[in-house]
């Protein structure tokens, strides 16, 4: 399995452990992925994501999955958020119509 972020993207880092002496060997930085349903108010339903710690703060701030994926550019969601953001619009475009 992957360890990508399902909403942000945020993939596996790599860098260096430095020892007292600079010593440098490589090392990689994962990220902090937490399974997690996240409630959709427009699609009325909860989705089971994948998602970082970073990225569940991010949706916390920003004021929910919907108002995150919405208010986010295309260029930085995942291809998983992009199918989401694209049956949210749809949605909102039925109830308007």
């Amino acid at each position: 399995m992957a360890k990508r972020c399902d909403l942000t993207g945020r993939t596996v880092q790599s860098g260096n452990n430095v020892s007292h002496a600079v010593n440098r060997t490589r090392r990689r930085f994962l990220p902090n992925l937490q399974a997690a349903s996240l409630w959709s108010e427009t699609l009325n339903t909860s989705i089971p994501l994948r998602v970082s710690v970073y990225g569940l703060r991010t949706v916390e701030h920003k004021g929910g999955l919907d108002a995150f994926l919405l208010n986010t550019a295309n260029g930085k969601l995942s291809p998983t958020a992009m199918k989401i953001k694209r049956r949210i619009k749809r949605m909102q475009t039925a109830a308007a119509a």
